[in-house]
This record gives C-alpha cells, sequence and structure tokens, in this order.
C-alpha cells in the first residue's frame, strides 16, 4: 500500500498543473497535501471530492492560506483536525485520520522566517510558534504512541535534520528551516523513536532533496533542501518495504514523497 505527501504550494493552482491526472492514474492508496491555500467549496469537484476518493480537509481561517488535506481510497474511521490550542488550529496545519489500526497525520510545519528585514534578511520571529506546533503535534501523538500503535506522520516539517539534507548547509546556517533549535526539535523525535522512512531505505544518500526555491534555475541544478518527511512510529517502522522522493513529479516548488507499507498495517496483524 502506497502513502504519498506533497505540498502542492496551493492546490487549485496545482490541479491546473496536472494534480487530478497525476492522484487518479497514481498507486497511492492515501494522499496528504499540505499548503492547500483554499477551502473545499472553493475547490473545483475533482479536487474537492474525487471520484472514487474520500477527501478531508483542515481550513486555516485566513483566506488563501495554509491548510492540509487527505485522500483516501476507504473512508477513514476517525477523523480529528484540533490540537486542543486555538492558536494553532486556526492555521489550518493538522488532520489526524485512522484506518482501522493505523493513524495518519498529515501536518503542514510552520515556517519560522517571519518578517522581511532591510537588506532582505528575515527575522527569524515565527521560529517560537514553529517550535510550539512540533511540540504541540508530538504531544498529541505521544499516547497512541506509547501504546504501540502504527503512526506515520508525513508533511512538510519546514526543517532540513541534517547537513546532508540541503545542498548549501553552510549557506543557511542562520536560515530558519536550518537553524540549532529547529534541527534539535527534529532531532528529538528520532531520539524519541520515530524513524525517517527515507533515511531508513538510503541512509547515505545525497542531492536528494523535496523543495526548491522557484530562483536561479534551483531546482535545474538540484540547489534543494529535504525538508517533506514521512515519519514512522516504533509500531509502523516494521510495516515499511520502501520510501522514495519524486523528484520528476512537477506541480509545485516541492516534490511528492511516498512509504510503501504491507497492507497488514491496516488490521495490526504482523507485518509479513
Amino acid at each position: 500500500m502506497r502513502v504519498y505527501s506533497w505540498n502542492v504550494n496551493g492546490l487549485r493552482a496545482c490541479g491546473e498543473k496536472g494534480f487530478g491526472a497525476w492522484l487518479s492514474r497514481g498507486r497511492g492508496q492515501i494522499v496528504s497535501v499540505q499548503e492547500v491555500r483554499a477551502r473545499p467549496e472553493q475547490l473545483p469537484p475533482e479536487l474537492a471530492a474525487p471520484v472514487r476518493w474520500h477527501a478531508r480537509f483542515a481550513v486555516a481561517e485566513k483566506k488563501g492560506y495554509s491548510g492540509v488535506g487527505t485522500y483516501s481510497r476507504r473512508a477513514p474511521d476517525a477523523v480529528e483536525t484540533s490540537l486542543g490550542d486555538a492558536e494553532l488550529d486556526r492555521e489550518g496545519r493538522f488532520i489526524h485520520l485512522r484506518f482501522g489500526a493505523l493513524h495518519i497525520v498529515n501536518a503542514y510545519f510552520p515556517n519560522g522566517n517571519g518578517t522581511v528585514l532591510p537588506g532582505g534578511r528575515r527575522s527569524n520571529d515565527r521560529v517560537p510558534y514553529k517550535l510550539r506546533f512540533y511540540r504541540r503535534v508530538f504531544d498529541a501523538l505521544a499516547p497512541a504512541f506509547s501504546a504501540g500503535a502504527p503512526i506515520l506522520i508525513m508533511g512538510d516539517f519546514n526543517t532540513a535534520h541534517t547537513a546532508v539534507d540541503l545542498a548549501r548547509p553552510k549557506d543557511n546556517k542562520d536560515t530558519s528551516g536550518f537553524l540549532p533549535e529547529e534541527r534539535a526539535e527534529l532531532a528529538r523525535w528520532m531520539d524519541a523513536g520515530w524513524v525517517d522512512a527515507f533515511r531508513r531505505f538510503h541512509p547515505e544518500a545525497e542531492g536528494r532533496y523535496t523543495w526548491w526555491a522557484q530562483r536561479n534555475g534551483c531546482r535545474e541544478r538540484n540547489i534543494g533542501w529535504r525538508i517533506d518527511y514521512v515519519l514512522a512510529s516504533p509500531g509502523a517502522a516494521p510495516y515499511l518495504t520502501a520510501a522514495r522522493i519524486h523528484t520528476r513529479v512537477m506541480g509545485s516548488d516541492h516534490c511528492p514523497v511516498s512509504v510503501d507499507v504491507d497492507q497488514a498495517i491496516l488490521t495490526g496483524a504482523p507485518p509479513p
């Protein structure tokens, strides 16, 4: 069973670039998208409620901003879009679905850049909010995690974990997305037992990125960052069979990432 995650950088815009065709012809059974930037009623029918798909969305209060959505071939057994924090919930960055035993969490972690300062540098004043979101999601999943439930959390984490996860680490040491405190927070997740699915199968891979700035031919030159992840709980990791970055899929400044998992994850039966 294949599970995808993709920051679409505006679902309506991505739809005009072929998202619907990609969704319909792909192998995905579950597809999570981030940065939807629209309410379901603003989407065309083929994106709001595609044929043979179930769609669930979490939307931001601010129009045209943030938002996540998850498409699934089977209907979810439960859906939660609140983290129990009104300030975090208003940006529509979180949706937690359950399919049998499997927990699917789709999260769009905030960017910490903040405002533009004179000279073009960023204030990074959104970093505290970003770290607060990280910690609240971590805590929200803790009961299921501790109980051994199979959980896959996916999305745009807006952080490159290590120097191998971006093309120019030295140039970005003061940039949100590679700040020490951001990397330390993501490392805390790994230390707690969350498994970076891509690194499980490709531990030494270099130059494998999921986002490229839309300037100076960054994508063509592969000057990018790996900031989109699928993390597996210890209860889900044994079911992983593959992890991929789909760099050839266009339509956004990000590309999709995916994992393949054994179907037994849906029932909690032991993996083969």
